[in-house]
């Protein structure tokens, strides 16, 4: 049976939470199924979460994608809305995102704590540069003017949900989904949600450093896979200057006294150069199979859209 609204909650011990947030989803939005998937909680989480009157399902494989996976696999809804179980985000606000999202005008909504009270609020800073320079990083490399990119406050429609192929595993997620709407020219929209930082004694899982090299990992790689022809430009540029700077000098005493002296230079900077075709010449190419892919990806988008009418 689908649900007009799925409140999804990915939790890792969130004991000291998880009951007023359920509880205060419930009170904001009385028609909607709230679903608490526990990832391997040794606090007691998931009975919290049962006896606030949540729907508890279990996803044994560590990490937040994982967890988000499961979830867009198994439920299905008119409008999904992604939470944390740390009491950080303002369920007033629920409201307001969904209806955007049931009503049509938009595929996913971006609650935006960056615009509002995240850096008085947060006490962690390198999560605030962090959060600065990926959102910097995206907008730059998708020529997008996206406000909060790793905010796990989200809504999103069917259509979405449905056609979101996951392949992170942890919270590199939040950038992924970004992205992907970026990509596939989704609607999106930001509303501005207010931010508090963790009560006494939850503690945040995020490994400021291990994630962050995560994050900025997972931004290498959408680029190179989702704006090819660029990446293996800027990569075939970085080969053919280097290619210039040996070659030069070389190919300058070429001309001034007939000879090549420097034989293991020249084979060097031939070398470069040849790289730097090989690379612009694999951004081509992979560039029109990115293309042919989004047209099939709008085949997939109107057989997924037909299926939720019938």
């Amino acid at each position: 049976m689908k649900d007009k609204i799925a409140v999804l909650i990915p939790c890792y011990n969130e004991s000291i939470t998880i009951e007023k947030v359920v509880k205060d989803y419930k009170k904001e939005l009385p028609e909607a199924t709230i679903y608490v998937y526990d990832n391997n909680s040794n606090d007691n989480t998931d009975e919290i979460a049962k006896k606030a009157g949540a729907i508890v399902r279990y996803e044994y494989r560590q990490g937040k994608g994982n967890v988000i996976r499961t979830m867009f696999k198994d439920i299905e809804a008119d409008c999904y809305l992604m939470i944390d179980g740390d009491d950080t985000y303002p369920a007033n606000s629920a409201r307001e995102m969904c209806n955007l999202i049931l009503e049509k005008k938009a595929d996913m909504v971006i609650g935006d704590r960056l615009s509002s009270t995240y850096f008085k609020e947060n006490k962690r800073p390198f999560h605030n540069f962090g959060n600065r320079l990926v959102r910097w990083l995206i907008n730059f490399l998708f020529k997008s003017n996206i406000r909060d990119i790793m905010t796990g406050y989200r809504a999103f429609s069917y259509e979405f949900v449905k056609t979101f192929p996951i392949l992170s595993k942890g919270f590199e997620i939040e950038t992924e989904m970004t992205i992907h709407a970026l990509d596939k020219n989704f609607l999106l929209k930001e509303i501005p949600v207010d931010y508090k930082d963790r009560p006494s004694g939850s503690v945040s899982k995020l490994n400021t450093y291990k994630d962050g090299f995560r994050v900025l990992k997972t931004i290498e790689r959408l680029f190179r896979e989702y704006r090819p022809f660029l990446f293996f430009s800027i990569s075939s540029l970085i080969f053919l200057i280097l290619s210039i700077i040996f070659g030069v000098p070389v190919f300058k005493e070429y001309f001034e006294t007939g000879l090549v002296p420097r034989f293991p230079t020249f084979i060097f900077s031939g070398f470069l150069l040849l790289i730097s075709l090989l690379l612009f010449i694999c951004g081509v190419i992979l560039d029109v199979v990115v293309k042919k892919h989004r047209q099939l990806f709008e085949l997939i988008l109107v057989r997924t859209k037909n299926e939720r009418n019938n």
